[in-house]
Parts: structure tokens; C-alpha cells; sequence
């Protein structure tokens, strides 16, 4: 089937949809230059993931933090792409509600998503172990630039990255909330995910089991493709867009 076909079919699904959510993973960030983690290129082939475990961190928080900056490095230069573009170009359409993001960056956001849940916390924020208190990540590695360990301006505790290191649970507030979304969901676009990333994957297969129909776009196969009503292996910057021009033509938008 080429390209223009999945779209329209891709499109029709959507347009038909009452509560449509899209998951996201790692493929729709790669398209942007940002690494994947599991991958043949993946960030756990150049360092051993339990550095980035919370009990690591505990031992060594300046030294996760020096890491931390060198491995990241790239995240901070990173722009959306053609998919997060074409995702917040659905939302506008009012036909994408929700996106659940397994992902860090905050590229959902900065391509003008609006309603974006990360389950895995944001590269834009440093927390305190403390208090909980956030402030901007830059913030924190100036700090780590200058040979110092990022400290809580309220209490003094140690900051850390605002992603869910190994070790921890997912922010409760962020995973209800995906759970109360994918429960309203008729329609779930699943872009970018492998789905084998524990306890997020269970999100898109709690969905189905409740009704929602699923839509797959990713390269390779999923767990849940026997279930999906569309798979698609494309590249989600090529799809997503020709969907997202096809929804506007379905719905006269400009």
C-alpha cells in the first residue's frame, strides 16, 4: 500500500474517532537527532543504564550529573520534527486530545502541543530529592559546568534531572492521568513506541481491552499489532503529515 493510501486511511480513522489519544515513544524523537536509548545506536550501548539508576544517583549525584551533561548534550539542540508538528496540527483540529509521551525532550511542546502528559518527566526541569521543588534544568548544569553540585534554592537538597531514573516509579500524577485518558479513548495512535518499556506500554493495551481501537505506526513490530486496526512501518514524519493534510481536507479546515 503507498503512502497516500495509509493516510487516507489513517485519516478516516481519526476523523471518525470520538476521544482520540496518541502514545508516543522514541521513534518520533530519533527524527529529530535524539538517540533512542535500546537501540543499535542506543544510549545504553555507550554507558551501563544503572549509572542511571536512583541508587547510583544517591552515591553519586555530581558524578551522574558530569555524565548526565555529556550524554545529553544533544538533547538541547534538538527541534521538532514533521511527526510533532503533524500531531499538534491534529490537536488543533481538535481531533487528537490527548498525546502520552514516553519521551523527555519536550518536543511535543515546543512543536505547540498542548495537552502533553509525560510519564517519564522532562529534560526541562531539575527536582529536588528533597522538596520537590523544580527549577529550570540549564539552571542545575550551569552549576555542574562550574564543578558544583546543583542544590535546592529552597532547601538546600540535592537536584536531580526531572526523568524517572531506574529504580523509580513513574510521577503517580502523570500515570493516573494517562490511565483516565486512555479510558476515554475510542481511538489510540501509537507512534514511535516499541511498547516493551514497562509500566507505560501497558497504557495503549489497558485502551484496547476497554474498546479503543489502535493505530500502530512504527518501524518495527509491536506486541500489539495483532490487535491494531492500522499498522503502518513507516517513518512517523512521513505518515503523520500526509494524515494530518488529509484530516484537513476531510474537514474543510485551512
Amino acid at each position: 500500500m503507498g503512502l497516500a493510501e495509509e493516510a487516507r486511511r489513517l485519516a478516516r480513522l481519526l476523523a471518525g474517532s470520538r476521544y482520540a489519544v496518541a502514545f508516543t515513544g522514541a521513534g518520533v524523537s530519533t527524527e529529530s537527532g535524539i538517540p533512542d536509548f535500546r537501540g543499535p545506536q542506543g544510549l545504553w550501548r555507550r554507558v551501563d543504564p544503572e549509572v542511571f539508576s536512583i541508587e547510583y544517583f544517591m552515591e553519586d549525584p555530581l558524578g551522574v550529573w558530569r555524565l548526565f551533561a555529556e550524554l545529553f548534550a544533544g538533547f538541547r539542540g534538538a527541534r521538532p520534527n514533521p511527526a510533532h508538528h503533524a500531531l499538534a496540527r491534529m490537536e488543533e483540529l481538535g481531533v487528537v486530545k490527548t498525546v502520552i509521551t514516553q519521551n523527555i525532550d519536550g518536543l511535543h511542546q515546543a512543536a505547540g502541543s498542548r495537552r502533553v502528559i509525560e510519564l517519564h518527566g522532562s529534560l526541562r526541569w531539575a527536582r529536588c530529592t528533597r522538596c520537590g521543588h523544580r527549577v529550570p534544568l540549564e539552571e542545575a548544569l550551569r552549576e555542574v559546568e562550574e564543578g558544583r553540585l546543583p542544590r535546592c534554592p529552597r532547601c538546600g537538597g540535592v537536584l536531580k534531572p526531572d526523568a524517572v531514573f531506574f529504580g523509580e516509579p513513574l510521577p503517580d500524577d502523570a500515570l493516573r492521568e494517562a490511565y483516565r485518558e486512555a479510558g476515554r479513548a475510542d481511538l489510540v495512535l501509537v507512534v514511535g513506541s516499541s511498547l516493551t518499556v514497562y509500566p507505560a506500554a501497558l497504557i495503549p493495551e489497558y485502551a484496547a481491552r476497554r474498546g479503543a481501537r489502535l493505530a500502530i505506526i512504527n518501524l518495527e513490530p509491536t506486541s500489539l499489532d495483532s490487535l491494531a486496526v492500522f499498522v503502518s512501518r513507516r517513518r512517523a514524519g512521513e505518515i503523520l503529515p500526509a494524515a494530518a493534510r488529509e484530516l484537513e481536507a476531510m474537514m474543510g479546515a485551512r
